[in-house]
């Protein structure tokens, strides 16, 4: 049952980081140790689960999908969206400083306990280098105008998805930058079940194909990998600079002459709990692993 709890607080951590374009909620799966074991229950969805459905061996086919992680996990996610997504969207209007500070904090405070099992030579830290490099040049795309045609909507979900599941780079800033955000919300409020189902398809589709990939990459190189994604939420830091004016990063004294004030004490505030947080997610799980270990 605790496990069960778990993994539902983290999808909830998963989903709220979601929600804010900049953030990814592959980073928190990242953060919390469970990346590995999510993208190992996304590519078990394959011709095995085909066969264990078709024979109504569904015992076994959740046990081979993980299902009871995958449903407390996503069920943390969609709870996140539908519960946190109003207050989200008000933070980001009326008190962006403190948000973007809390994210800093969370992610700053988790970074020595990602890097910290890595066994680091050359190329790893060339990777580590060129991680941080490509999410801050994707970070300064400008977002474009567009008017969709109906194929861009599974690209839309394509691309997002695949940014979903990778630390460090956001869906729906990528969404943003194509020019796809408004659009989608758009196609959400107006219920277009036909375009929302292409986007679905999308985000499916890239769901099966990037996760098999990660996958793959992670048991050829294990701690390369680790080194180049740790590298690409450090870099991602660059977007969530809290003083922004129009996407512009800003000195705090330049966004207090234009808006009043830098609202630093509220920053650090902000930035002290995200860093408390993310350390008691953290101190949680070793607390149920304990629980676990001495029931054994």
């Amino acid at each position: 049952m605790k496990n069960y709890l778990q993994w539902m607080i983290k999808g909830i951590a998963m989903g709220t980081a979601d929600i804010v374009p900049g953030v990814s909620g592959g980073t928190l799966a990242f953060i919390l140790g469970i990346y590995e074991r999510f993208l190992g229950a996304l590519t078990s969805f394959n011709m095995i689960a085909v066969r264990l459905l078709l024979r109504g061996k569904f015992k076994n086919l959740w046990q081979h999908i993980d299902g009871a992680f995958l449903l407390c996990l996503f069920g943390g996610i969609l709870l996140a969206i539908f519960s946190l997504a109003n207050l989200i969207v008000y933070l980001l209007e009326y008190q962006p400083v403190p948000l973007w500070a809390f994210f800093n904090g969370l992610i700053i405070a988790s970074l020595p306990l990602l890097v910290r099992n890595i066994k680091w030579n050359l190329l790893r830290s060339i990777l580590f280098v060129l991680g941080a490099i490509f999410a801050m040049l994707i970070t300064t795309l400008t977002p474009m105008q567009t008017n969709p045609s109906a194929w861009l909507f599974f690209g839309a979900g394509f691309i997002a998805i695949c940014a979903m599941i990778l630390p460090g780079i956001s869906g729906s800033f990528l969404l943003l930058i194509m020019g796809m955000y408004a659009p989608i919300t758009a196609a959400v409020s107006n219920l277009q079940f036909g375009t929302l189902a292409l986007f679905a398809l999308g985000c499916v589709t890239g769901l099966m194909i990037f996760s098999r990939i990660l996958t793959y990459a992670l048991k050829r190189a294990h701690d390369a990998m680790l080194a180049l994604l740790s590298g690409i939420v450090l870099g991602a830091l660059f977007r969530i600079w809290p003083w922004q004016i129009d996407n512009e990063l800003v000195s705090p004294a330049a966004y207090a002459e234009q808006f009043g004030s830098h609202q630093l004490g509220y920053a650090v505030l902000a930035f002290v709990i995200g860093a408390l947080v993310i350390q008691g997610l953290l101190q949680l799980e070793k607390l149920f692993k304990n629980d676990t270990e001495q029931k054994a």
